[in-house]
C-alpha cells in the first residue's frame, strides 16, 4: 500500500513538473526569438540612424569614424546650410504640392477603377485585367518619351500640374487590384439600398463606396506616397529647365559638384526628406496595417 501510494505520488510530481519544463522552454525559445529579431531590426534600422548620425558630424567626421553613430562635435549648421543656402525650403514645398496632387488623383481614379473591375460585368473584362496585371512588368522608362512628348505638346512640361499628371497617370496596378478585391467582398444590399434611394453611380461611390475602403485608401496613400516623394527620373525631366520647381530628390543634386560633394549636408538633407515619410506613416500605421491584412486575407 505504501509503495502503491509513492508510486502515485512520483507521477504527480513528475505531472506537476512537466508544465514548468514547458513554461521554462517557451520562455527560453521567446526569449531567443526576441534577440534575433532585435539583431535583425539593428541591422535594418542601422543605415536611416548613420543618415541621421551623419547630418550633425563634418565633412572630415563621417569618414573618420567609421561606424560609431556618436559624433565627437554637433554640426547643427547643416541643417540649416540645407533648407536655406541649398533651397531645400523650396523644394520641400514643391514636393508636398507634387505628392498630394498625385495621391488625390491616383486614389480617386484607382479606388473608381477597382470599383468598376469588382462589381460591374461587361465585356473584355477579364481581358483588361489581364492586360493591367502584364503592364506591372514593363519598365517605367519606356514610357518616359511620349510621356515628356505629350506633355510639351499641351504645354505642361516645366510645371507642377504636368508633372503631377505625369505620375498620376501610370497603371497603379497594384491599387487597382487592391481596391477591385476589397469592393468584390462588399454586399450587394448596399447598392441596392442606394439605388432605391435614387443615388446614381458617383453618389454611391462617393458616399458610400469609397468612404468604406478606409484601410485599402490608407495602405494606396502610404505606397503612393512613398513612390511620389522618392521619385527621381521624371522630376528630373520635367524640371531640368527650371530648377526653382525641384522636388527634394532632384534637389539633393545641388550638394554634388564637379569635383567635391558636400556629404554631411547631403545628409541633413535625406534626413530632412525623410521626415514626412515617417509622419505619414505613423498616423496611418494602423490602416496601412489593416489594408495590407485584407489584402492578403482576400
Amino acid at each position: 500500500m505504501k509503495r502503491t501510494t509513492s508510486s502515485t505520488a512520483e507521477v504527480a510530481s513528475a505531472t506537476d513538473g512537466a508544465p514548468g519544463r514547458r513554461g521554462l522552454s517557451r520562455h527560453t525559445t521567446r526569449w531567443i526569438q526576441t534577440v534575433i529579431l532585435a539583431v535583425v531590426a539593428l541591422a535594418w534600422v542601422y543605415p536611416l540612424l548613420w543618415i541621421v548620425s551623419a547630418s550633425v558630424k563634418d565633412a572630415m567626421g563621417i569618414f573618420s569614424s567609421g561606424l560609431s553613430l556618436w559624433p565627437e562635435t554637433w554640426h547643427w549648421d547643416n541643417y540649416s546650410r540645407a533648407w536655406d543656402e541649398a533651397g531645400f525650403a523650396r523644394y520641400m514645398l514643391n514636393s508636398i504640392i507634387v505628392t498630394v496632387g498625385t495621391v488625390a488623383i491616383v486614389v480617386v481614379r484607382c479606388a473608381a477603377a477597382g470599383y468598376v473591375i469588382a462589381r460591374y460585368r461587361f465585356v473584355g473584362r477579364r481581358l483588361l485585367v489581364g492586360v493591367l496585371a502584364a503592364t506591372m512588368f514593363i519598365p517605367t522608362g519606356l514610357f518616359i518619351v511620349p510621356v515628356v512628348e505629350l506633355s510639351d505638346l499641351l504645354g505642361l512640361l516645366n510645371s507642377h500640374l504636368g508633372l503631377i499628371l505625369a505620375l498620376a497617370g501610370g497603371g497603379h496596378v497594384a491599387a487597382v487590384l487592391l481596391y477591385a478585391g476589397f469592393y468584390a467582398q462588399v454586399p450587394k444590399e448596399l447598392e441596392e439600398a442606394a439605388l432605391m434611394d435614387g443615388a446614381g453611380f458617383l453618389r454611391t461611390f462617393f458616399r458610400i463606396m469609397l468612404p468604406l475602403s478606409g484601410p485599402i485608401t490608407a495602405t494606396v496613400v502610404v505606397l503612393t506616397f512613398l513612390a511620389t516623394w522618392n521619385n527621381f527620373f521624371l522630376p528630373l525631366v520635367f524640371t531640368f529647365s527650371v530648377p526653382q520647381n525641384r522636388t527634394l530628390a532632384v534637389g539633393m543634386l545641388a550638394f554634388e559638384g564637379t569635383n567635391s560633394t558636400d556629404w554631411s549636408g547631403l545628409a541633413a538633407a535625406a534626413s530632412l526628406s525623410l521626415l514626412p515619410i515617417l509622419l505619414l506613416f505613423i498616423v496611418l500605421q494602423r490602416h496601412f496595417v489593416e489594408g495590407i491584412a485584407g489584402a492578403v486575407k482576400n
